[in-house]
């Protein structure tokens, strides 16, 4: 067997809401854009970035925790309006 034929390693992230790892394809990235909470679809904006995964459940948690102000180091509350369209798989 050739060395050349290693499987790639899926890079991990961990959600800021359940705090569970998951791959980063299985995780939405979302950024602080002006004080709000934006998601970043195409994993393309600038700035510092928490993963999440795509469901209320886990947004309310990380609201609730204040997990999305630890992430971005910010001080005081940020908008996450923007991630309430979020459903549940």
């Amino acid at each position: 067997m050739s060395r050349r034929t290693r499987a790639r390693a899926c890079p991990e992230r961990t959600c800021v809401g359940c705090r569970e790892h998951a791959g980063k394809a299985g995780l939405l990235r979302v950024v602080m854009i002006e004080g709000r909470i934006v998601p970043d679809l195409r994993g393309t904006l600038p700035g510092r970035g928490a993963y999440v995964h795509p469901a209320q459940r886990c947004v309310d948690l990380a609201v609730r925790r204040r997990a999305f102000q630890r992430a971005f180091r910010a001080q005081g509350p940020l908008d996450t309006a923007e991630l309430q369209h979020l459903r549940s798989p």
